[in-house]
């Protein structure tokens, strides 16, 4: 009987070119439920994660909300300034 060998590195191979962040920005105008209801519609995030992300967007001035796959991350972008909130794939 032959053996398996182990995989190496079961994570998927990301194209680094191709895997992205999107980052959401702080700013004066929109509420804290309008930037978690974003998050949770948006980014498919639980409330509870939309939350923390908010909490940190507005001390820290800026999150990572998601990762992920450049088309993906800029369609999740152009949503998101759709609702008024500053973002951006970096």
């Amino acid at each position: 009987m032959v053996k398996n060998k182990p995989e190496k590195n079961k994570q998927k191979n990301r194209d680094s070119s191709n895997y992205v962040n999107l980052v959401v920005y702080n700013d004066d105008v929109n509420t804290f439920d309008h930037v978690i209801s974003t998050l949770v519609d948006v980014c498919k995030h639980e409330p509870e994660q939309a939350e923390q992300c908010t909490l940190i967007i507005h001390h820290k001035g800026k999150c990572v909300v998601r990762s992920g796959d450049k088309k993906i991350m800029i369609d999740m972008c152009q949503k998101i300034h759709e609702r008024n909130i500053t973002a951006k794939v970096e």
